[in-house]
């Protein structure tokens, strides 16, 4: 499902019990200096992750000072963030001049402590070729490192290195749980361009063999996937970046099931294999 970019008033983009992916939730704040947005997500532990500017975050009456400080967009500095228990309430509060804040959820009936992930907390990846056309970069927010901190969250932010590319390739899809070969995950994705009138194509092909669909994504589209193998690629001349919220149904531990068709291609990208493994 596309959503294309909007004026959503600091209201979700995902809520709770989506009717396509209810095991995620999304939504976008946007704040000047001072204001404050408050945030309590019953049943689905969440993540806030300023996009650009800076907040200082309290959870349940534990602060977490400073949190982000990036500039004018995605590109501008490393993305930091705060783990926000199951249905705790939070509070955050611009301390910059603007800020734009991302809220990631997955899902999930325990409750964990609260924590702040910073810059140098991050778990970075990055794999593929220039000559593959797949060179990416992945900064996990909440990934391997925090495995045992979270219940069924994964965040991450992915950028393609370079001008335009593929991402998600080969294809491959998270919609059944059928362990040690894969596992149910929702994911939402929201995308950015540099320059911003850039674009790309998020491709959504249900079965191995069938037609799929393409879909126009540009600077601020969310993409929200229930099923299939997903894809996605930039325009030449565009860097690409997406915020990946992915949310487990039986574990956090995501396996990805590549298309028979092109998953030899896994051979032939460098440093794939270690990506695959981060996604924990």
């Amino acid at each position: 499902m596309h959503i294309p970019p909007f004026e959503n008033a600091n209201r979700p983009i995902i809520d709770v019990d989506d009717e396509l992916v209810p095991l995620v939730y999304f939504n976008i704040v946007r704040l000047a200096r001072g204001e404050s947005f408050e945030s309590s997500v019953p049943g689905y532990e969440t993540a806030i992750v300023p996009a650009t500017g800076s907040v200082d975050v309290d959870v349940d009456g534990e602060p977490f000072a400073g949190i982000g400080g990036r500039g004018a967009d995605v590109w501008d500095g490393e993305p930091e963030g705060v783990y926000v228990p199951t249905g705790a309430p939070a509070r955050f509060t611009c301390a910059s001049d603007h800020c734009e804040v991302f809220i990631a959820g997955a899902r999930f009936d325990g409750v964990f402590e609260p924590f702040a992930v910073r810059a140098d907390d991050l778990d970075l990846v990055q794999y593929g070729s220039d000559d593959t056309k797949t060179h990416r970069k992945i900064k996990h927010i909440l990934g391997g490192q925090v495995h045992d901190r979270v219940g069924r969250l994964l965040v991450s932010e992915l950028f393609t290195v370079g001008a335009g590319g593929w991402s998600g390739f080969p294809p491959h899809k998270h919609d059944t749980d059928r362990l040690p070969d894969e596992t149910h995950h929702d994911e939402v994705y929201n995308f950015r361009f540099r320059p911003g009138h850039g674009f790309g194509m998020q491709l959504l092909q249900g079965e191995d063999g069938a037609v799929g669909e393409a879909f126009h994504v540009v600077d601020g589209s969310t993409f929200a996937i229930d099923k299939g193998y997903h894809p996605c690629v930039a325009a030449p001349g565009y860097e690409m970046y997406y915020f990946t919220i992915l949310a487990g149904q039986s574990q956090r531990s995501l396996v990805q099931f590549f298309q028979p068709t092109h998953a030899y291609q896994v051979e032939t990208i460098p440093g794939i294999k270690d990506m695959i493994a981060k996604f924990k």
